[in-house]
């Protein structure tokens, strides 16, 4: 096998990413080599699954050649084109197309819609494309708005985003599909209906000119060859694909045209290294399409501008300008190195774990180069994925995402490539994990049915696992408490991990891409939901129900000032400050397991406003917990009208009531609206009725099921004097995807919600929130909940007093100014404080706190600490993070930090 070689790139700074030793000089050289040929036949001959997949390609594609044996221009003629006018020069207007100008000899290749605008006017199938199209009136698509969606004419610029570039794909995918046919069975006709879609795509873009934006704004950056996004050039996957399996036709019967089509393809990608954003998955996305492309290219010398495979590759790598970064910058940009975690919202940072993963397996399988070592951080990125998950298998939605499993993808291609490199430890690390959350891995690789797609033969084939390696445990993988801070987020779970037992917090505040203007932000989980779900995004990125509500804090679990709070939602700069917590983030064993909690401080830009939510999850039984939430917010300058806690949880019906069980009498109001100068996300809320109390009032969530088994959201609220209760509709729940199924249409049925409005500042007069998760079968485990006041206590305090079934009573503490506060045999100084008694058994818990006392028993710390003293059967168990001095019965002991563990006393 002949080899064009390459020599190492070095910087001042030190030895780069090495460029390969070598490039398959013949072709096909992505996917697979000719001298594999013989390889793959027999492969199909002798597994089923090849014949299938085989199959399944040639189905797709025989009907096309029965139809270009009649009319041999039936496919190419429908490719999206300048046909007549075979303008050159493409005009835009921001987001939308505008003009196209200038006449090249031959047809040229058309621009899209929109940038990601929706409309009723959709591309028709290919079937019914008027063959080369193109009329001053525009396109002749489909309105959906009428019905049987009749076929018209629509000005280029109304159809929907994304529309016609979608139909050059569709084709180019059908010529790739062709071309490989071809390869592998020599049969010209596959060539022949390859050869017409990509010559004359290719020849057209030879003669095409960068697109130009006319208010010469920000779209000018962003914009590729046929599409308003550099990223959203896909095509070049699929002529790139289709050149190299094509390759040899091309150049026995058309030699005059490969230079041409190599030009047309450099241009396409010297506009996506020009063009686009650095600072996000961006840079990923490109660098896909690049990689592709440049790896069916010649080498440097063999093209007068010197740009060849070498030099595209080595941008790729190693070259940063201002708009497309080299990987390692690109990587040491986006991940935190220490928790493994992308500085995007979940749905994009799996998205970016997954296309990383895969552009190291395309890279590797062309160039026979490892990569990983390079870009360590690619192992914990992987084994950090499952913190996103909640006890049902979903992973969290904050931002721009939606509830969803866990994509594996990322774990196959990191499986592949140990056992390809020989790395046995993560091999096995990686397929523990495969093997805990693929839950059919047993039937694997016989029974997979793979896509009918050409990657199936190559680097999506069959997973092969090691069958001696057991599936890990949950815990291995996630922990009680997790915290990354490039993107704000912090995660709490309780001991138990099962789908209807397990509980779990999700707090967020903005920080990192395609983020939310949301404050401190949060998502609860019970009872096999996540009940208090994000809204999700609602629609897409550039239209007003995304800009103007989905986006904003009202849409959001979390709490507003002035009906103002907003700042930028996408790209955000809000993170907020964590000022303790337990147990320690990442912390797998030697701590006390029957509470979390977290501190968090966030400051609200726009008003100016000091936040402060303290979270906590409490265990009262194998079955049965709770969920505290403390809100405090106030102007740091004072005069604020107003703080709004909103909370938006899964049911169809929502009731709200005094504790005793007497409905609040709500009446409709207005004065929840954009009127008065506040946000538009107010107007998206309907049918909204308020009340004002100074009582403790209750709401319930329910969600009901055929089985009558239902399930609840039980939340109980401290009333303050100030206080005004709003029962509202707001717009759908678009955070699960329309497929996931609940018992209720969620997607068109209102998403249920509570506002607590605090007139005045809500810091001495704070939101303070207990949730409780139950189905109808097993009922509530809190009897009841009331506050108690403390004389001389710090105004900011607060203090509840929860009992449960089973005759569990526990006692919070919390207090920002923690200062030291007796109720009577219960002293407390810190954060938080929580006892709790059961007959002769109790808890002390003191979170972030210098002494906490009861039942004859007496800690004091030096320092803040986080310290845990349970008695359990006449046993005794300690757990603390700092020396602390326990005194009882007259006794004094000095206890050293320490995991839990028993003790003598």
């Amino acid at each position: 096998m002949f080899f064009i070689s390459a020599c190492l790139v070095l910087t001042a700074s030190g030895q780069e990413i090495p460029l390969p030793g070598g490039l398959q000089e013949g072709h096909p050289r992505l996917l697979t080599t000719d001298q594999e040929k013989g390889r793959l036949r027999q492969l199909m001959k002798d597994q089923k699954w090849a014949g299938e997949v085989l199959k399944g390609i040639k189905n797709r594609i025989d009907p096309y050649l029965d139809s270009v044996k009649v009319q041999p221009d039936w496919l190419y003629s429908r490719l999206m084109m300048y046909w007549k006018s075979k303008a050159t020069q493409v005009y835009i207007n921001g987001g939308v197309y505008a003009k196209a100008d200038g006449e090249a000899p031959v047809p040229t290749v058309r621009f899209g819609s929109s940038r990601g605008i929706g409309s009723p006017f959709n591309r028709p199938a290919l079937a019914d494309i008027i063959p080369y199209m193109d009329d001053t009136k525009g396109v002749y698509f489909r309105n959906s708005s009428k019905p049987g969606a009749p076929l018209e004419w629509v000005e280029q610029s109304q159809a929907s985003g994304g529309s016609i570039e979608s139909i050059n794909e569709e084709i180019m995918k059908l010529a790739k599909d062709a071309a490989f046919l071809y390869w592998l069975t020599d049969d010209q006709r596959y060539a022949r209906l390859a050869f017409g879609v990509i010559d004359t795509y290719l020849t057209g873009m030879y003669y095409r000119t960068e697109p130009i934006d006319l208010n010469h704004g920000h779209a000018q950056t962003l914009v590729g060859m046929t599409t308003f996004e550099v990223i959203q050039e896909r095509i070049l996957n699929e002529l790139a694909y289709t050149y190299d399996f094509l390759y040899n036709y091309i150049d026995n019967v058309h030699a005059e045209k490969k230079l041409i089509f190599e030009t047309a393809l450099k241009k396409c990608i010297d506009l996506s290294i020009k063009n686009g954003v650095p600072h996000n998955n961006w840079n990923l996305h490109k660098s896909k399409f690049i990689l592709k492309v440049a790896m069916v290219l010649g080498s440097d010398k063999d093209y007068a501008d010197r740009k060849g495979w070498e030099y595209y590759i080595n941008t790729i790598l190693n070259k940063s300008s201002a708009r497309h970064w080299s990987l390692p910058q690109f990587m040491a940009y986006g991940y935190d190195k220490e928790t493994g975690i992308w500085n995007e919202s979940p749905g994009y940072a799996q998205s970016v774990g997954h296309e990383l993963t895969q552009f190291i397996r395309d890279y590797d399988n062309t160039l026979n180069q490892n990569l990983l070592p390079y870009i360590p951080v690619m192992y914990k990125a992987v084994t950090a994925l499952p913190q996103y998950q909640f006890p049902n298998g979903l992973t969290t939605a904050f931002g721009d995402s939606y509830y969803g499993r866990m994509n594996l993808a990322p774990l196959a291609d990191m499986i592949r490539l140990t056992q390809k490199y020989k790395e046995r430890e993560q091999e096995v690390q990686y397929t523990k994990m495969y093997k805990l959350f693929q839950t059919d891995v047993d039937k694997m690789p016989q029974s997979t049915h793979l896509p009918s797609q050409i990657t199936s033969f190559f680097t999506d084939k069959p997973l092969v696992l090691d069958r001696k390696v057991p599936k890990g445990e949950l815990t291995d993988y996630v922990t009680p408490t997790f915290y990354s801070p490039n993107v704000s987020w912090f995660v709490q779970r309780n001991k138990y991990h099962s789908k209807d037992n397990g509980m779990m917090i999700s707090q967020y505040a903005s920080l990192g891409n395609h983020m939310h203007a949301n404050g401190l932000a949060m998502e609860l989980y019970g009872r096999g939901y996540v009940l208090g779900a994000e809204s999700g995004i609602g629609s897409t990125y550039f239209e007003k129900p995304y800009l103007e509500y989905y986006s904003q804090f009202p849409a959001h679990n979390t709490v507003m000032v002035d009906g103002i709070s907003k700042y930028p939602e996408m790209l955000s700069t809000h993170g907020f400050h964590l000022l303790g917590c337990y147990p320690k983030p990442g912390q797998k064993d030697g701590y006390y397991a029957g509470i979390t909690y977290s501190d968090m401080y966030f400051l609200e830009p726009e008003s100016q406003s000091d936040q402060n939510r303290m979270m906590s999850i409490v265990n009262t039984g194998p079955k049965t917990g709770y969920y505290v939430d403390i809100f405090r917010s106030k102007k740091q300058l004072g005069g604020e009208k107003y703080h709004d806690y909103f909370y938006h949880n899964l049911g169809q019906e929502l009731k709200i009531s005094e504790v005793d069980g007497q409905p609040l009498d709500m009446k409709p109001s207005d004065e929840m609206g954009f009127a008065g100068g506040h946000l538009f996300a107010l107007d998206y809320m309907w049918d909204k009725l308020s009340a004002r109390t100074d009582k403790d009032y209750e709401a319930t969530w329910k969600m009901s099921f055929p089985d009558n088994n239902h399930v609840y959201m039980n939340l109980w609220m401290k009333g303050y004097k100030g206080r005004e209760i709003f029962s509202i509709k707001a717009p759908a729940v678009k955070s699960y995807r329309k497929e996931y199924s609940l018992p209720y249409d969620f997607y068109h049925h209102p998403y249920l919600t509570i506002a607590a409005r605090q007139h005045g500042e809500a810091w001495k007069h704070p939101f303070v929130a207990v949730y409780e998760p139950s189905t109808e079968k097993e009922g509530k485990s809190i009897i009841s909940i009331k506050s108690f006041a403390v004389e001389d206590a710090a105004p900011d305090f607060v203090g509840l007093c929860i009992e449960s079934k089973g005759g569990r009573r526990d006692y919070i503490f919390s207090s920002i100014a923690a200062d030291e506060v007796r109720y009577h045999d219960k002293v407390v100084k810190g954060t938080y404080g929580l006892i709790s008694e059961q007959g002769d058994d109790f808890t002390l818990f003191l979170g972030n706190g210098y002494k906490i006392a009861a039942r004859e028993f007496s800690i004091d710390c030096a320092e803040k600490a986080n310290v845990t003293l349970e008695r359990k059967g006449g046993r005794y168990f300690y757990t603390s993070d700092r020396t602390i001095k326990l005194t009882f019965r007259n006794k004094i002991i000095q206890l050293e930090a320490s995991d839990y563990k028993q003790i003598t006393l």
